[in-house]
């Protein structure tokens, strides 16, 4: 849908105020279940953050289970009858959602916690009870690659890099009373967070590339190493791999049983720099035009929503409509207020609205649009008072 058009469904709205195209979305779903070839995608709730669209999501085809960010978030979605298959993605030391969680059995049988060290499991221990209900685990093994002694290449993750230490792990875990391994994931960040094609830089695209092929083919091989010894300890219910950016080759590997992805159905400038796929921007905010600095320059109120991650181009929002603006490179996107740049600046009056991208969600709602007209209002995380930190 043309920006064009949002601007007549959205006229009696003031801004600042954000919208989900829930035809985009739906587009962007498809997709990715297109290029998971099959293998069921697990949703990262940390790029969507919006109750109706998780809701939305996993009545697709493909789509199986949550990815959450924190065990108050699960504990809250499974509450609310999201799904009954919740794997919280990072270790967590919340205590009172320890508890919480331990004094659920229902819940306890539905969410999975990550774990990478005997020292989690004491963590959990010492929070909860000794007639607890199990405690379903999930083993993240590190998908960095190293290349060379010393050289770390990726997100650090977790301590546990070989088939030995993986198997180790399994062990403490399998030993110990009121728990339960039921999965293994390994996320490589270096591959599917990163684009391969950044604009106008040719060399920095062609290094990318010639490390994402070898990091890919270096983890394909030690992840099965992996699954293998941890299998040969405990019958795995999933090993979960991948992110948007990688589900092509990540669905690929024959000891990889699903895929994770989020951000891919919304669509933000982070994957404007990748040659195999290109979703469509399913969720846009609109700012008002405040001052008017010079001819060719209006700025905005508000607007710096950043993405996490290094500094960077692909971090940050990107004027979307009217085409041609571009942010100020000496303010970028500010907390108050965003100066934008170019020939279109020169038409737009105050009050006028200019459109972004988002690079991370910052709104309380969404304003749903489907076939050319507002079909209602959803409240994000932030609107229903849960920030999950």
């Amino acid at each position: 849908m043309a920006v064009r058009r949002f601007e007549e469904i959205t006229r009696e709205l003031d801004p600042p105020f954000a919208v989900a195209d829930l035809d985009a979305f739906d587009s962007n779903a498809a997709d990715l279940a297109r290029r998971a070839a099959g293998r069921p995608i697990r949703v990262a709730t940390k790029s969507v953050r919006c109750r109706d669209l998780l809701q939305r999501v996993l009545c697709t085809p493909g789509f199986a289970g949550l990815m959450c960010y924190t065990l108050a978030e699960a504990l809250w979605l499974h509450r609310e009858g999201l799904s009954d298959d919740i794997l919280v993605a990072y270790p967590t030391a919340d205590r009172s959602a320890l508890r919480e969680l331990a004094a659920d059995p229902v819940a306890a049988a539905s969410i999975a916690l990550m774990v990478d060290s005997v020292d989690h499991l004491d963590l959990i221990d010492a929070a909860t009870c000794s007639d607890r209900p199990e405690i379903r685990l999930c083993l993240e093994v590190d998908a960095s690659w190293r290349p060379l002694p010393g050289l770390h290449v990726g997100t650090r993750r977790s301590p546990v890099h070989t088939a030995a230490q993986a198997r180790r792990l399994a062990e403490s875990v399998v030993r110990r009373k009121a728990f339960h391994l039921v999965g293994l994931m390994a996320y490589e960040g270096q591959i599917a967070g990163l684009g391969d094609a950044p604009s106008g830089r040719p060399l920095k695209a062609a290094a990318l590339r010639w490390m994402q092929r070898r990091s890919a083919a270096e983890l394909a091989e030690r992840r099965a190493a992996v699954v293998r010894a941890v299998r040969a300890l405990a019958p795995l219910e999933y090993v979960n791999g991948g992110g948007t950016g990688s589900l092509e080759g990540t669905a690929a590997e024959r000891a990889v049983t699903e895929v994770a992805a989020g951000s891919g159905l919304i669509g933000p400038t982070l994957f404007d720099g990748y040659r195999a796929f290109g979703p469509r921007p399913a969720v846009l905010y609109a700012l008002p035009v405040v001052h008017r600095p010079a001819a060719r320059i209006a700025t905005v109120f508000g607007g710096g929503y950043l993405a996490s991650g290094p500094p960077g181009a692909d971090r940050v929002p990107t004027p979307h409509w009217p085409a041609g603006l571009q942010l100020l490179a000496t303010e970028g996107a500010g907390e108050v207020q965003t100066p934008v740049v170019g020939d279109a600046a020169r038409r737009l009056r105050l009050g006028d609205r200019v459109w972004f991208r988002h690079a991370k969600e910052r709104f309380t709602h969404y304003h749903l649009v489907a076939a050319d007209r507002l079909t209602g209002t959803a409240p994000t995380y932030r609107g229903e008072g849960k920030s999950f930190g």
